[in-house]
């Protein structure tokens, strides 16, 4: 059975149901499954949880989910650019769990290693470990973190293959490959789609972990901030 589907649209068709989990790749806005995420919206699935390293900015990214009411809770480690979220969050409207940046990382690949929980000593002493079952090893203490295991993973990649194997590029290669993993269904879009197989030598995530993919349409890629310094005066 082949993995590539026509569109966004078709490969998220009946995958998605109200108060799913979903962890999507990208860090800011780069890497962002923009295809994917604009489908998801439009399934209209709501009471969503998000996990993700953040939540775009507004109307851009995941924004566009908070801005069409779609997400209940968010599971991230930086929120700093959307005014939305910080509004729906200060309202009650949103629940949000923080986590360390590298906390969230393994929690995801733990979730894809079948690993159920970790020790580490990160957030420690602090409201991230409140809650939480703690642990002494070595004279110091660590706290309990759990593996991430998403209903749908969504993920952006630069090159693919037909059997779903995947290369990131540059940047784009954040949380990507860590959300790949921690699906029980992984959708991926890919910029290019290879005839025949990629080099083994640089595959990334191994398809095995991707049941759909799609060809991303060709767009401009944003940028979450831009910054510049005037031109120095001609010589």
């Amino acid at each position: 059975m082949s993995k590539l589907w026509q569109s966004a649209a078709e490969a998220l068709h009946e995958t998605v149901t109200d108060g799913a989990t979903i962890a999507v790749g990208g860090f800011g806005l780069s890497g962002n499954p923009t295809d994917l995420i604009e489908a998801l919206r439009e399934t209209g699935a709501k009471d969503l949880t998000i996990v993700s390293n953040n939540m775009g900015v507004d109307g851009k990214g995941l924004g566009v989910l908070l801005e069409n009411r779609q997400v209940s809770k968010v599971i991230a480690s930086y929120v700093g650019e959307n005014k939305l979220f910080a509004a729906q969050y200060l309202s009650g409207e949103l629940e949000v769990e923080f986590a360390p940046q590298g906390t969230l990382a393994e929690r995801l690949r733990a979730g894809g290693a079948g690993i159920a929980g970790f020790y580490t000593k990160t957030g420690v002493g602090t409201p991230v470990g409140e809650g939480k079952p703690h642990e002494v090893f070595d004279g110091e203490t660590y706290v309990l973190e759990r593996g991430i295991v998403a209903d749908v993973a969504l993920v952006h990649a630069w090159r693919a293959d037909a059997e779903g194997n995947l290369i990131y590029r540059h940047t784009a290669r954040n949380f990507n490959p860590l959300v790949a993993t921690a699906g029980r269904l992984t959708i991926a879009e890919a910029e290019e789609i290879a005839e025949g197989y990629l080099d083994p030598n640089a595959i990334v995530t191994p398809g095995i972990f991707v049941q759909r993919l799609v060809e991303a349409r060709p767009r401009e890629k944003p940028i979450e901030q831009r910054t510049t310094r005037p031109r120095g005066a001609a010589d």
